[in-house]
């Protein structure tokens, strides 16, 4: 598996594929600009908007017309790509953003008929919606809550219309969450 080693890593991947879209209608740049963006407008703390910026980092190392393909755990991958950058406030959201969304389709009636297209086709991949068991042990998880908010944020992160903001205006909030090592 990948890991990053620094911010400038980071930059350098959104810079390469962050035009990239996946399906959503809207690229992976903007995408994680708006979910970072709604993160801090809610009054999130910054672990929770970093986690919201990069949430998706992880189909930055898929090729774009495989997405559908199969799971690729993408949520998994970008967790594990960030561990050595940043703490578990910013990687366990990430992580379980997927299982978020599973779980918020077994919890609310109506979520799962308001998921984006590619998000209800990507769910089916991911094993769909939870079970009452599945959803208990998530219940159980540090970070669940923080990762049902990114996934709410994720969701209405795939506006058409742009942000207004730059992946640079993120970068002081990045650089003050580094772990000590990757600051060194």
């Amino acid at each position: 598996m990948i890991r990053l080693s620094s911010l400038t890593d980071i930059q350098r991947l959104y810079a390469r594929h962050g035009e990239l879209n996946y399906g959503e209608g809207v690229t992976q740049m903007e995408h994680a600009l708006q979910s970072a963006a709604l993160a801090e407008t809610h009054g999130c703390a910054p672990t929770l908007v970093a986690a919201a910026l990069l949430h998706d980092i992880g189909h930055l190392f898929e090729k774009e017309e495989e997405v559908f393909a199969s799971d690729h755990r993408h949520e998994a991958i970008g967790a594990h790509a960030l561990a050595g950058l940043f703490g578990e406030a910013v990687c366990q959201p990430i992580a379980l953003h997927v299982a978020a969304k599973r779980y918020l389709c077994f919890k609310e009636e109506k979520y799962s008929a308001a998921l984006s297209p590619a998000s209800q086709r990507s769910l089916k991949l991911q094993g769909g919606p939870f079970n009452a068991a599945e959803a208990e042990a998530f219940e159980s998880r540090a970070y669940w809550r923080d990762a049902v908010a990114l996934r709410r944020f994720d969701d209405m992160g795939k506006r058409e219309e742009f942000s207004r903001r730059s992946f640079e205006d993120f970068t002081p909030l990045l650089r003050d969450l580094l772990l000590d090592a990757a600051r060194a």
